[in-house]
């Protein structure tokens, strides 16, 4: 069984992964930016698929649960949260652990709007909460070709991989 001390020396790399309908008549917030558009992700907080995967990486990382975990859709402490706030409380979280993130990598599947030239500004305010570079924070975009959910333009996905390192 491995004790404390040697969880702590050692990097750690973690994976999330959310998905969200997307609905008329929402904002439409990814990676901590509003993205001009007459729909958004619906959900119980603002909503932004991006962050939630970064949580999600963060959080699975060091074994701590995921973000229902924490943030719980069933209260009313989360309506209508801003991402950013979860994604800063998952920063602490990793901090109190003994850890700082290394890297941030995402993608985004949706087909529609191109969300190409907001992402230097994604890529600055998950920089900016995650407390790292902005060249430490890759945010990639495609399509699902027009297949499934994606494709049809019902919701989109966002995945994340996240690498820790003791500090």
């Amino acid at each position: 069984m491995e004790n404390e001390t040697s969880f702590k020396l050692r990097p750690r790399i973690g994976f999330g992964f959310d998905v969200h309908r997307l609905k008329e008549g929402r904002r439409l917030v990814l990676g901590g930016v509003e993205i001009p558009s007459s729909f958004g992700c619906d959900g119980h907080s603002d909503a932004d698929v991006l962050l939630h995967s970064v949580c999600d990486a963060l959080l699975g990382a060091l074994a701590l649960g995921d973000i229902g975990k924490h943030f719980p859709d069933t209260t009313q402490e989360f309506k209508d949260a801003d991402s950013a706030v979860l994604l800063a409380r998952c920063v602490a979280l990793i901090h109190a652990k003994g850890y700082a993130v290394g890297n941030v990598d995402c993608t985004l599947v949706l087909e529609a709007p191109k969300i190409m030239k907001f992402v230097p500004a994604m890529q600055a305010r998950m920089a900016e909460i995650l407390e790292v570079g902005a060249d430490d924070v890759s945010v990639k975009a495609t399509t699902n070709e027009k297949l499934g959910f994606i494709g049809s333009g019902e919701g989109c996905v966002a995945h994340a991989v996240a690498m820790l390192f003791p500090v």
